[in-house]
């Protein structure tokens, strides 16, 4: 991999190609350039590249072209800054950084903002400086926040490992770390937890930004406290109220459209419909499987749903580049096309609906027609790190049983109500029946369970989840679990939830789907329980066959598995499950299962 000098080394040779004493690697001509940073498209122009960056930006290059400079006439096509996402988790693709990469480059995103607090719950520390150097070997920029909260709430659940202000700052010494990732525990924050305001601290000495994460419709008080513990950003918004709240308080309101999270037809109306500054918007993913990246897209698909909820183009191409470069200081290196900055950018023939014709990235064309033609090295990971899940023993269908208070015919059960296309759940309740002692699921109210698989504890804790409906003898397994990372069991049947989990106690960790015995679909995540170095074609073809599986068991939500991976994340209300029971995260505490007028 060529490394990439910075603009000061670069800086003689950009003034001599620029001033037309020395001629540039590449030209791009006759090009509709879109200029981000005054929402201008200005037809005829060209740029002239050398050693990676952008050397001249002008109505014509004619002076910077030389007997060796490669010439590409754009025929009036757009030329676009390549697209940056603003806050993102790799390993929610199921995929390592270079196949999350390879698969991403072809839809035209060049710079990735990611939180590898996944990995950090399973590996700590050692597992954030894989994803990190990995990232580092990339053709594109892969920058990374180093994970705030694991445990996201302490106390609340168990993790593989822990990090403490010692690691943060010792992770901003590192050359890919651009800041903090998202500070999930806001309840610690506006408490004034002293280990959290360290890690805001060490990461403010060191320059960088603090990722936030107010996952609260309360928008008094707290909210105000949590501003002031020092996050700069937040991405759990899901109303215009919340998107106006934060950029008035001077954070950046990010907009989601994961796989899941639909996000931003409830937000852009701030700006859309009332006129806010565009400036403080960035639109982000979250989290996309490698269905979606393949099937569907990446940054471009979110900037296509911008445009159809009414945003201008330009303004959300602002939202998807030149905002999110100058959020984390990077003005000057990505983020538009300008003398200086890396060469990163998109050729289209359409500015709505964003077909990707050519990527390049640091000057070099490193994706065409949907074709990714870059390398994306791998690394070497240690065989550990495919040895992650640990049951401790072989789980039975006894393990899943729910025993009733005594003598209780019927109980009243919390149950955590998904939401469709959503992280928030709901805190419902149901009568459930009790047959000899057990208590059991029934209309729509299937069994969750979350199995301990850090340390061999042998630990299960049982609960109830509606909203998938899943018909027959269902189970549905999962290591996926944020944040805990824990294993995830959803079923009808209690033997086949215990098959599901040793299935993949036996693979070494993934998602996989049972009904009446028989194994339906399997996507195989070796590494740490969460990613898979295979291409990405190949993961998400197992993925939709497992997506296709949940829907052939009865679930018509959409993009289900999603919804599954968050039932244990106790730092999103309203109900959710951990290694330690039931969490009301409304209230930041563990509750009982049952409510006491249980008969």
């Amino acid at each position: 991999m060529d490394i990439l000098r910075t603009w000061a080394e670069s800086a003689a040779d950009l003034v001599a190609v620029a001033a037309g004493r020395k001629p540039a690697d590449l030209v791009l001509q006759n090009a509709c350039l879109v200029n981000v940073q005054t929402r201008e498209m200005l037809d005829g122009w060209a740029v002239a590249i050398s050693g990676g960056r952008f050397a001249y930006v002008g109505p014509q290059a004619r002076h910077c072209i030389g007997p060796e400079t490669e010439v590409v006439d754009l025929k009036c096509k757009f030329l676009l800054p390549g697209l940056c996402d603003g806050h993102m988790h790799i390993e929610s693709g199921m995929l390592t950084p270079a196949e999350f990469a390879r698969a991403v480059i072809p839809h035209g995103t060049t710079s990735m903002f990611t939180d590898p607090h996944e990995i950090a719950n399973v590996f700590g520390l050692r597992g954030v400086r894989l994803m990190h150097d990995e990232a580092m070997l990339q053709p594109v920029n892969i920058y990374t926040q180093m994970p705030s909260c694991a445990p996201s709430a302490p106390g609340l659940e168990t993790t593989g490992f822990e990090i403490g202000p010692g690691d943060v700052a010792e992770a901003m010494t590192w050359p890919g770390i651009i800041g903090l990732g998202e500070m999930m525990n806001f309840p610690g924050v506006v408490a004034g937890n002293d280990m959290l305001l360290a890690e805001m601290a060490a990461t403010a000495e060191a320059r960088k930004v603090i990722g936030g994460h107010y996952a609260s419709p309360d928008l008094g008080p707290d909210f105000h406290a949590y501003v002031a513990g020092g996050p700069a950003d937040d991405h759990e918004g899901v109303a215009e109220r919340d998107a106006i709240a934060r950029v008035r308080q001077g954070m950046r309101a990010m907009l989601r459209l994961g796989s899941a999270w639909y996000d931003v037809e409830q937000q852009i109306t701030a700006v859309t419909e009332r006129g806010l500054d565009p400036r403080n918007f960035i639109l982000c993913t979250d989290d996309c499987h490698s269905g979606t990246l393949v099937h569907d897209g990446h940054m471009n698909r979110v900037l296509r749903h911008a445009i159809a909820c009414g945003c201008d183009p330009l303004i959300a191409l602002q939202m998807a580049t030149i905002n999110t470069a100058t959020h984390f200081g990077l003005e000057r290196e990505i983020g538009s096309i300008a003398p200086g900055r890396r060469a990163d950018m998109i050729v289209t023939s359409d500015l709505r609906e964003l077909p990707v014709e050519t990527v390049y990235a640091r000057g070099r064309k490193i994706a065409e027609n949907g074709i990714c033609l870059a390398e994306c090295p791998h690394l070497d990971w240690p065989a550990d790190t495919r040895a992650s899940v640990n049951l401790g023993r072989v789980l039975r269908a006894a393990d899943f049983e729910i025993a009733a208070p005594e003598g209780a015919n019927q109980v009243k059960a919390k149950v955590i109500g998904v939401i469709e296309n959503q992280a928030p759940t709901e805190a419902l309740t149901a009568d459930l029946p009790v047959r000899d002692g057990v208590v059991e699921g029934q209309g729509g109210v299937c069994q969750i369970a979350l199995v301990e698989r850090h340390k061999g504890t042998s630990g299960v804790v049982n609960g109830f989840v509606s909203g998938f409906g899943y018909e027959g003898n269902v189970a549905v397994a999962s290591t996926v679990a944020h944040d805990s990372h824990h294993m995830i069991v959803v079923g009808t049947d209690r033997d086949t939830m215990a098959k599901a989990s040793m299935r993949l106690a036996e693979v070494g960790g993934g998602v996989t789907v049972f009904r009446d015995g028989e194994e339906l679909a399997l996507v195989e995540l070796p590494i740490a329980g969460l990613m898979s170095d295979s291409p990405a074609a190949e993961v998400a073809e197992k993925a939709q066959n497992m997506v296709e599986a949940m829907a052939a068991c009865g679930c018509t939500l959409n993009n289900a598995y999603m919804q599954h991976s968050l039932l244990a994340l106790v730092v999103i209300p309203s109900l959710r499950i951990s290694d330690l029971g039931l969490v009301d995260v409304t209230r930041f505490e563990l509750t009982e299962l049952f409510e006491k007028e249980s008969v």
